[in-house]
């Protein structure tokens, strides 16, 4: 088998969880997080090394929560997002700035730790086991090289399928062509359920969306090359702002429509038919401790 690792970014603030540390919350019957979910699915696809992606003032709590218990198993690594890990030239800017830069900079922490094939998540997102099996296998399988692109895949969900019943979710909603190649994905913010269908919300007012349309939920399967893309265009994202700009993030579901734009990658869509869960809110937490209690009684755990 391959050698493939899982990076875990669990360094996000959880501002609309209420105060708590989402990404720690159990949910499962002994006090299981989502991650530990994640990290049995990805072990059993093949994946043999876990790095998680965190804050250094969350460390404690982490390791005692769910990193030593995880270096038990897996060998694991970490890595830290902080919001002063940035190019010197630009650490004086952005002085009243309070949280980190963003999904693209959480990945660019793991330069140092990850040499192998590597697959993104969402601590705080259950993606379903046939995500982590179409992952691996294509992570470890023989790329197929054009001159000068950079080969990255996707797991696609199905939009009904990653809804939240307790507000407004943020998705890379997606163009496919039928080649399973990615076209175009848009960072959409504010997608609500509206009984059947799906709306987005905006200061512009709403606009209906397809519910099966193919989303990205951060599960990118990259490799190290994109480290090197990832440093040049932090770089120049950062040389785009202003010290005023105290919320502009650099994510990767923008890197990579931008990449793909300037026709620099090819991106393969991998699909799962599974539903996404997660505690994007603090009313989302009954209803995954809910869907993990059907899963166990299903015999999938």
């Amino acid at each position: 088998m391959g050698k493939a690792t899982l990076v875990v970014m669990a360094a996000g603030i959880g501002s609309r969880f209420g105060g708590g540390i989402k990404q720690l919350e159990p949910v499962g019957p002994n006090g299981e997080i989502i991650m530990d979910y994640s990290i049995k699915d990805a072990m059993a696809a093949g994946f043999d090394k876990v790095v998680f992606v965190i804050r250094k003032d969350l460390e404690k709590d982490f390791k005692e929560i769910i990193g030593n218990r995880i270096e038990k198993i897996v060998d694991v690594a970490y890595a830290y997002q902080e919001l002063g890990d940035i190019p010197e030239e630009f650490r004086g800017t952005f002085k009243e700035r309070t949280k980190p830069w963003g999904t693209g900079q959480a990945i660019l922490c793991c330069k140092d730790v990850v040499k192998e094939p590597f697959l993104v998540i969402n601590a705080d997102d259950y993606y379903g086991k046939q995500a982590y099996v179409e992952a691996y296998k294509e992570l470890t399988a023989p790329q197929t090289e054009i001159q000068g692109k950079l080969n990255i895949s996707m797991v696609g969900f199905v939009l009904k399928n990653t809804l939240s019943e307790n507000g407004g979710v943020t998705r890379g909603v997606c163009k496919v062509d039928e080649n399973h190649m990615l076209k175009e994905i848009v960072e959409t913010k504010n997608i609500v359920k509206a009984g059947e269908g799906a709306k987005i919300v905006s200061e512009d007012g709403e606009r209906e969306i397809d519910v099966n349309s193919p989303v990205s939920m951060n599960m990118w399967g990259l490799y190290p090359d994109f480290f090197e893309v990832l440093e040049k265009g932090f770089t120049e994202f950062l040389s785009g702002l202003n010290a005023t700009e105290l919320k502009e993030e650099y994510l990767l579901p923008t890197i990579i429509g931008e990449l793909l734009e300037e026709q620099k990658v090819q991106v393969k869509v991998l699909e799962s038919k599974d539903k996404w869960f997660g505690v994007t809110y603090k009313e989302d937490k009954e209803s995954v401790v809910q869907a993990i209690k059907a899963l166990i009684n299903a015999g999938e755990y």
